[in-house]
Order: structure tokens, then C-alpha cells, then sequence
């Protein structure tokens, strides 16, 4: 087979068979396939799209393009689960999430990503803390899932390692915003890790991938149906993305939220409302709960008892991390050395948020990429940030700017403001917008 040929195929709008498509990704897991042939490619995808059959065809052969893990052997005493987000603004709820699981019965091998275009990556926010290997051996990913119930990683050499690189070079293309690749992605790396149910957070508005919903609903269709096809029981929540999710956006200021949130020391309101839901689907896909009702309850009860942060720790230790991030979470992290506050421009009250503006003004800073191969500050991002319905007077901080320079600061400033309008009245919606299940 020729890989321009079936660039060609796919750029005019054919179907692709299960063995071009498998010729594809090996070709992008041996490095036979050059650079701009995995753009092209991408590309054709993009503005061609996939049949539903395609997307089966290369998540199975992304799946098989590397190891996948098996749980058997360990006589774990409860179900392996995971949960995935689209990516959004803020987002830090895997940090949140696999602990409470985890607290509850549950086990979480959670295999993330790297931030894409303007959303933030798990694994960037876990690269801030000292220490933390997100690419441990298979073994030593296995004991920490067993031994601390939960376990955030990256995608290893072994695990689906298609799509390591196809993920890295849509990054830079400005293929991101694919559904049929956005499905593989997910759960290439889902399958994998030989998951026995999945909870899919499908995110919608300004800071989503998908910033309309039927995007959203159709991507939360697709997961589930290759998901279930290959024997992966899966839910997917359509939630909302248009604000900042909790108060901070910015690697290292994030993982504090989020050791603070399981402290329950500081909780949002609507973080709080998301993780609970999220954890509950989980164990009631897992068995754990008899109804997504019980498993708020278990999950309220993980943060509350402080059990939840106790496997945050332990899973941040046994993965080469300090032992007492709990204890003395100010002392790990590097501060960025400007901090300058966003002042309200008038008084009123926070009716719209451009998240997705806010989150590549963290890009600018440094605190994402632009290139594959940047490096990440992980000082700096924004604290503080105001929420949808917040009142605020002229001159009021509705966020603080974390950032390397001066100028660099005022930059940020100026794009905060033009991303926040205040208005004299807003009616907030909820967090969940829908539940998709295998038979809808």
C-alpha cells in the first residue's frame, strides 16, 4: 500500500478499510509514516470525517498497536474504572475523581493526555509536583493502582503508542477538533488499560472542543458506541463548559485547587456538583452503587471522612512524589514571580465567560503549547477567577494574573478583561446537560 494513496481515498471522501486503516497506524507507531503524511491524514479526516465502522477499525488497531494491561492477576476486590474529559478550562476533576473512586472501592488505572490547543492537560498539572513520574513501567503502574487504589500516568512506550504520536501532532495542525479522531484518541488508551467500565465527560461551550451541542452529543454518541462495541461499558455526561471550571487555570496553581478541594478546605460550588456526579456514574457502572443517588452519598462521604485525600497522597507518593503534599502542599510549588490582579471595568454582575480566550491567554504565558516540543511554565495561569452570577464592583479583582514578566502580565490582563462581560442580570444553567447510554 502506498500512505498517499489512502490520504487521497480519505481526502476525497471514501471509506477506508480495516486493513488501509490498520496500515495507517502502524505506519505511525514504526515511524514509517513521515511527519506530514500524519498531517495530511489528519487533515483528510477532519474535513471528511469517519463512518462509524472506520472509528472501530483504528481504535482497534491503535489498541493493538502496543500492550494492553490485564487486572486478573492481582485479585483486585472491586471493578477497574475510569473516567475521561473532552478537556476545558480549569479542568482538574481527574484529580479529584480518582481518589473519591478509589475511596469508595473502585480502581482507577487513569491513563491522560498532554493539553490540546487551548484546554489543559492532566498530566501537565501532575508534571508540577515534584517528583511524580507519569511514565512509570507497567509493573510498577499496576502495584500503584493496586496499593493506592487509583493511579494518573501517561501514555507509556508500550500502551497504544499510535496514538502517542498522532496526539502530539494534531496538537500542531489544528486537527484537534475531530469527533472520529477524539474517539479513537480516548479509548485507544481506555482499552488499553483493560478497563471493565468507563464514565466519558463530554464537555460543551466557549472553553470546549466542542462549542456547540449537537458537536458534543455527537462525540458523546460516537464514544459510546465504539466503546460498547468493543466490550468496554461506557456512560458519557454531557457537561458544561462555558467558565472556568472552579476558580484556577494554570498547572501548578490547579493541582492546589484540587489538594484544597479534597482537604475540603475550598470547594466550588460547581466542581463540587461535577466530581460527584462524575464519581457516582462510576460506581454505579462499577457495581459499588445501586444508584447514581447512593453514589453522590459515597462520594460526599470519601471528601468529608478525608479518605479521599488520603489516596490522593498515597498515590502522589508511591509514584515518586513528596509524602506530605497534604501537609505541606505550599511549600512544593514554584510561584510565578509577577502576580497582578484583573480589576472589573464596571460594577455588576459576571454574566459571560470566553473560556475558551481565558485559556489560550494561559498559552501565552506558557502554560501550554504551541509547539510539540515547547516547554511548560507551570507557574503560571490565573487564581481567583470570578464565576457566572458573581457580583462585582468597579475595580474589584474577578482574577489574578500569575505570570513571568511584567509585560507578559498586562497582556494577560487585557485578554481577561475583553473575556469577561458584565451585565445587570444571568440565569445559570446546570453542570450536567445529558446522560448517553448504550441503548440511545
Amino acid at each position: 500500500m502506498l500512505p498517499q494513496e489512502i490520504i487521497r481515498r480519505k481526502r476525497d471522501g471514501a471509506e477506508l478499510s480495516e486493513a488501509e486503516i490498520g496500515y495507517m497506524v502502524s505506519g505511525l507507531a514504526d515511524g514509517s509514516l513521515s511527519e506530514g503524511q500524519v498531517a495530511a491524514f489528519a487533515m483528510a479526516v477532519f474535513f471528511q470525517g469517519m463512518s462509524m465502522e472506520e472509528r472501530v477499525y483504528l481504535t482497534r488497531s491503535m489498541v493493538g498497536s502496543g500492550d494492553t494491561l490485564s487486572w486478573s492477576d492481582l485479585d483486585l476486590d472491586g471493578p477497574v474504572l475510569d473516567k475521561h474529559s473532552t478537556g476545558g478550562v480549569g479542568d482538574k476533576v481527574s484529580l479529584i475523581v480518582a481518589p473519591i473512586v478509589a475511596a469508595c472501592g473502585g480502581y482507577v488505572p487513569m491513563i491522560s493526555g498532554r493539553g490540546l490547543g487551548h484546554t489543559g492537560g492532566t498530566l501537565d498539572k501532575l508534571d508540577s509536583i515534584p517528583g511524580y513520574s507519569t511514565t512509570p513501567d507497567a509493573d510498577q503502574f499496576r502495584t500503584v493502582v493496586q496499593k493506592a487504589g487509583c493511579a494518573i500516568i501517561g501514555q507509556t512506550a508500550e500502551l497504544a503508542p499510535a496514538d502517542r504520536r498522532f496526539y502530539a501532532i494534531r496538537d500542531v495542525t489544528a486537527t484537534v477538533e475531530s469527533v472520529p479522531l477524539i474517539t479513537a484518541s480516548i479509548l485507544s488508551k481506555k482499552l488499553a488499560a483493560g478497563l471493565q467500565g468507563l464514565v466519558m465527560d463530554v464537555k460543551v461551550g466557549t472553553g470546549a472542543f466542542a462549542s456547540d451541542y449537537s458537536t458534543a452529543q455527537d462525540l458523546a454518541k460516537s464514544i459510546v458506541a465504539v466503546a460498547n462495541r468493543a466490550g468496554m461499558p461506557t456512560v458519557a455526561m454531557i457537561t458544561d463548559m462555558n467558565q472556568v471550571l472552579g476558580h484556577a487555570v494554570g498547572n501548578a496553581l490547579e493541582v492546589i485547587e484540587a489538594i484544597e478541594f479534597l482537604k475540603c478546605e475550598k470547594q466550588d460550588s460547581r466542581l463540587l456538583d461535577l466530581v460527584t456526579q462524575l464519581s457516582a456514574e462510576m460506581l454505579t457502572l462499577g457495581n459499588i452503587a445501586g444508584t447514581p443517588e447512593d453514589g453522590v452519598a459515597m462520594a460526599h462521604d470519601a471528601l468529608q471522612s478525608g479518605a479521599a485525600a488520603e489516596r490522593f497522597a498515597r498515590m502522589v507518593a508511591a509514584l515518586g512524589g513528596p509524602s506530605d503534599i497534604l501537609t505541606s502542599v505550599g511549600s512544593y510549588f514554584a510561584k510565578a514571580p509577577v502576580v497582578k490582579p484583573v480589576l472589573s471595568k464596571r460594577a455588576g454582575m459576571v454574566v459571560g465567560v470566553d473560556a475558551r480566550r481565558i485559556g489560550l491567554a494561559v498559552v501565552e504565558l506558557g502554560g501550554g503549547r504551541k509547539r510539540a516540543d515547547d516547554r511548560i511554565d507551570s507557574r503560571v495561569g490565573f487564581s481567583g477567577f470570578c464565576a457566572i452570577g458573581d457580583e462585582v464592583t468597579q475595580d474589584s479583582p474577578v482574577a489574578f494574573v500569575h505570570a513571568e514578566t511584567e509585560g507578559q502580565a498586562d497582556e494577560a490582563i487585557s485578554a481577561i478583561g475583553e473575556a469577561i462581560r458584565i451585565g445587570s442580570k444571568v440565569t445559570t444553567g446546570p453542570i450536567v446537560y445529558e446522560r448517553l447510554y448504550d441503548d440511545q
